[in-house]
This record gives C-alpha cells, structure tokens and sequence, in this order.
C-alpha cells in the first residue's frame, strides 16, 4: 500500500482504521462502465418504448432521470457503497472517516456531479481529484466521501485457539466490526488492563451479558474471523 494513498482513521476504541485510496484512473473506468451501463438500458427501453410515441418518450424521460440521478445513490446506499463499475474494480465509496455511507452524503456527491462536469467531460472533477489528497472531486468535498479499495482479507487465527468464539447478539457495523477483529489480532501486545479498558469501550457499544469484557469482545473478534 503507497504511503501517498493510505487514508488512517482512529475510531473512539483506539482502534486504527486504514484503507488505500483509489486514483483517477481505476475511477473514471468504474464510470466508464457504469455510464455504458446505464446508456444500454436506456437505449434498450427507448426501443421498446417507441411503439408507444409521444407517451413512450415521456416514459423514456423519467427513465433516463431515474438512471442518472438514483442509480449510483441507490447502489452506493444499499449495495456497500458499489455502483455495478466499482465492484468490478473492487472500489467502494465512503465516508472520510471509512464509515459506509449513508442516504445524505450520497445524494449530495451525486447531485454536484453537475459542478463536476462543468465546463464538459468532468474537467472540474478530474482536476480536483488531481490537485487533492484523497483524490476527490467536487462532490466529495462537499458530502466528505472518498473512494477506497475493498479489501478481501485472510487472517490466521490459530493463537486463538484458546478463545471460545461468541456470535454477536446484534448486527455490527463495519467500524465495529473492524474494532473487535483487530482487539483480537492484537491479543498480546497490551497489558491486561489496557485490555479491559479498551474492551469495555467497544463492548460499551452493544448489549452483551459477559462479565469479562475482553473475553467476550475477543471471542466476537474470533467469531468474525471465521472461527467457530
């Protein structure tokens, strides 16, 4: 991972988040598909629609501003932060702080696509993703989102031999979950009441009926890691 593109977060836990920002590249080809994508199916309706004339274009319409401006929201909020195009190029998009995104700043970063096209062909995008840290453009300036890989990680978990895997009574988030994991990894490198101290933070979070905090934020760690 480029020093110039690891994106560092610290969660509340103490716990350090990090992630590898995209560039311009692997982005405007995530578009590319994305936009090819969207031309076929509007292309694809218009025909069919054109036996219906005037009431077929007007459907065609709707059609076309559905695909432009709720694709890549819908996507983005309910399928991981992925339009069709960044899962190909296993990006996603989120928020700076590397929560998943959410309904407001996905609509904000789409609606200023406007200012991002401008004067044509995304020239104001591309540049601003040229000229900022985090490669982004306009619009996740304004909704503070960037584009990030989505890493597939294996993990070893045989020094957990010892630990009984827990299932976590509630659906965690992805911040929380990477809190527990990496509690669990670092099993060892710090004292014992650090250890309980930083458990009872991230167990803090979610009703759990375990006496031992670290025991138990250990034991989901192990859980999440595939360990049964």
């Amino acid at each position: 991972m480029k020093l110039d593109t690891l994106c560092l977060v610290e969660t509340p836990e103490g716990t350090d988040l990090h992630a590898e920002v995209v560039g311009l590249v692997p982005r405007v080809l995530a578009y590319a598909i994305d936009l090819f994508l969207r031309g076929l199916v509007l292309l694809v309706v218009s025909i069919i629609l054109g036996i219906l004339g005037k009431a077929g274009y007007g459907i065609s319409l709707i059609i076309f501003f559905l695909l432009e401006w709720w694709y890549p929201v819908v996507f983005e909020v309910y399928r991981g932060g992925q339009t069709i195009g960044k899962k190909a190029f296993k990006i996603k998009v989120v928020n700076d702080d590397l929560t998943p995104i959410r309904l407001g700043p996905s609509l904000t970063r789409n609606l200023l696509r406007v200012a991002d096209f401008f004067p044509s062909f995304y020239v104001v995008g591309i540049i601003s993703m040229m000229v900022t840290k985090r490669f982004q453009r306009l619009g996740d300036l304004a909704a503070n989102t960037i584009v990030i890989y989505k890493e597939e990680r294996q993990y070893d978990t045989h020094f957990l031999e010892d630990v009984t895997a827990i299932t976590p009574v509630d659906n965690l988030t992805e911040v929380q979950q990477i809190a527990f994991i990496n509690f669990a990894l670092n099993r060892g490198q710090l004292s014992s009441a650090r250890q309980d101290e930083v458990a009872e933070i991230i167990r803090s979070r979610i009703p759990a009926r375990h006496q031992n905090a670290a025991d138990y934020v250990r034991g989901v760690g192990k859980w999440l890691l595939g360990g049964r």
